[in-house]
């Protein structure tokens, strides 16, 4: 008699446990993509031609430095600049560095992505200051800003890019 009760209990509690442990089906029915900041703000970057409207180096304005240039941020990482008559290539991404504080440059755990920007061009170029890991100070459909505090000389940089 006690073993057919303990059989009892035992198919009776594995029943419970299996019966707390299945799949949620609420869940199932959830379309919404799973998506991060950071391809959230990529999808935003790919689309459209963009200029820049504010480039700071450490205090100093040089936004004239890239006055004509549009830039186009492709889906394959690349990137182009042109003025009409020059065009510079690069490459770019947006990485979440959530797990590495060290590189939020501006100290603001808000968002903890970086748009690296790259550029083959010699030192003496001005395209050279635009390589970086920038940091985003704010993300729209049309306007990108963005900040970077030098290990180096400790200098502040700021960068916005607007839609055309």
């Amino acid at each position: 008699m006690k073993k057919k009760l303990f059989n009892t209990l035992m198919v009776s509690t594995l029943v419970l446990v299996f019966a707390a442990c299945s799949k949620d089906d609420s869940s199932s029915n959830n379309t919404t993509p799973n998506t991060t900041s950071a391809d959230q703000t990529t999808q935003v970057v790919k689309n459209g031609a963009w200029v820049i409207t504010f480039f700071q180096d450490s205090g100093q304005d040089e936004t004239n430095h890239f006055n004509g240039y549009q830039f186009t941020f492709n889906a394959d990482g690349t990137l182009v600049a042109t003025n009409g008559s020059e065009t510079i290539n690069g490459t770019w991404s947006i990485t979440d560095s959530s797990s590495n504080s060290s590189s939020d440059d501006d100290g603001n755990s808000i968002e903890d992505d970086d748009f690296n920007i790259f550029f083959s061009v010699p030192n003496s170029h001005n395209f050279d200051d635009l390589i970086d890991d920038w940091d985003f100070i704010s993300v729209s459909n049309t306007k990108i800003e963005l900040i970077d505090v030098s290990g180096g000389n400790g200098g502040t940089d700021y960068l916005t890019f607007e839609k055309l």
